[in-house]
């Protein structure tokens, strides 16, 4: 008995120490010095804006007020109606963008616009296609610095950012920061640390010619980060590009906040029980670190997730030191806590004091605590298609996330 709860709290203490350690690696390597911007591209190939809308008629006319203002001669918009029910369409058209009305009762989900979309453009190709979400403002110079990376032969990934509804509680500043570190601090440590990065289904960029290695047309849930897998398992990792792309604000109320959170975590879950095991696989085989990084970073769970595996790997630890007196596994676990939080403390200092202040982070415990509903259904009922989460009346986030990076 004594053996086995060694053997366990063995086990578990490598298991956790593994994300944590990754994690130290990230945050610690983002902090190492502030992010610089590119300056902007002066030259760029051809460029499609693809944009996915499924009743966006709201918030769509301000995406295409930034979309419109950027494009460039021959370049082209397209709006997908997916499956609306609203005047989406009537408010992509009075803007001069190319619209695809799409119905489907049955295949829904972003992926199928997407494919719609992309279908539509095949007849006259563009040099690069970029996606962004219909309910996202557009950095000054996004579009152009997206289409000039992307035209040297790599998918890329620009910054994304979400913000808390205005007069929000702790709770939705502690969401947004969450989202800061998954969508900016990580991939950033991660690109200084020569790893590519995931694609987070809004403010990216691919060449036209590496569709071929895609599969678009399903009702993933997680659909961009099943795309940047393909590709990087096709020899096309993505790269992250240090440029403020697209803005966007959290789901309003609780019951729409949950619908999206419950949609990236169970998909999440997911793709990383499937996925990084071939990531890390084929980049050993191939002997390429970057596809073993990339597997090593999607198997980090959600960090509550993480936070409550933690805390079972430390209850193992200390009762196999209770009762055989073994103190490695809690020696592998206060090691990498330790580096961990030393990384998260200076992401904050750098770049997190403008999204939450000390007071807010005392209440990371009940943060977690609330997700503890989620990762029940993720055992009892797992999400398994795409819902579309309420959103804002009116955006009221800036359109450039470049104040909060500095």
């Amino acid at each position: 008995m004594a053996l086995t709860l060694e053997l366990l709290a063995w086990a578990a203490a490598v298991v956790v120490a593994i994300p944590l350690l990754l994690l130290a690696a990230e945050t610690l390597a983002a902090a190492v010095r502030r992010l610089r911007i590119p300056p902007a591209a002066a030259d760029r190939p051809r460029l499609a804006v693809l944009i996915p809308a499924h009743n966006e008629e709201d918030g769509l006319s301000r995406t295409l007020t930034d979309v419109m203002a950027q494009l460039r001669p021959g370049d082209r918009c397209v709006v997908v109606a997916d499956n609306c029910s609203d005047q989406t369409a009537a408010v992509a058209r009075s803007y001069g963008a190319e619209v695809v009305e799409r119905s489907d009762a049955v295949r829904r989900g972003k992926g199928y616009a997407l494919d719609a979309g992309i279908r539509h453009l095949s007849a006259d190709p563009p040099a690069v296609l970029a996606v962004i979400d219909a309910d996202c403002g557009v950095g000054n110079g996004a579009l152009d610095a997206l289409a000039a990376a992307a035209g040297f032969g790599r998918p890329v990934q620009g910054i994304n950012v979400l913000y808390p509804p205005p007069g929000s509680g702790a709770k939705a500043r502690v969401s947004a920061y969450a989202f800061f570190l998954k969508n900016v601090i990580r991939p950033l440590g991660l690109s200084r640390l020569g790893g590519p990065c995931h694609l987070f289904g809004t403010g990216l960029a691919l060449p036209w010619g590496l569709l071929r290695h895609t599969r678009l047309a399903s009702g993933n849930i997680v659909e961009d980060l099943q795309l940047g897998v393909d590709l990087t398992l096709a020899g096309h990792p993505p790269r992250f590009l240090a440029v403020p792309c697209v803005t966007g604000e959290f789901p309003t109320g609780d019951a729409a906040a949950g619908t999206q959170r419950r949609r990236w975590e169970h998909g999440h879950v997911r793709t990383l029980l499937r996925q990084a095991p071939r990531l890390v696989v084929a980049g050993l085989t191939r002997r390429r670190p970057g596809l073993v990084l990339l597997g090593l970073d999607l198997a980090v769970p959600p960090l509550s997730l993480l936070g409550l595996a933690t805390l079972a790997a430390a209850v193992l630890a200390i009762g196999a030191w209770w009762l055989t007196g073994a103190e490695s596994p809690i020696g592998i676990l206060l090691t990498a806590i330790a580096l961990m939080a030393a990384g998260q403390v200076l992401a904050w200092l750098r770049h997190g004091r403008s999204w939450i202040g000390l007071f807010d982070l005392v209440q990371i415990p009940l943060y977690v605590a609330r997700k503890f509903p989620i990762y029940l259904g993720l055992v009892f009922r797992p999400q398994q298609a795409w819902v579309r989460a309420a959103r804002a009346t009116k955006a009221t986030v800036p359109a450039d996330p470049e104040p909060v990076l500095r």
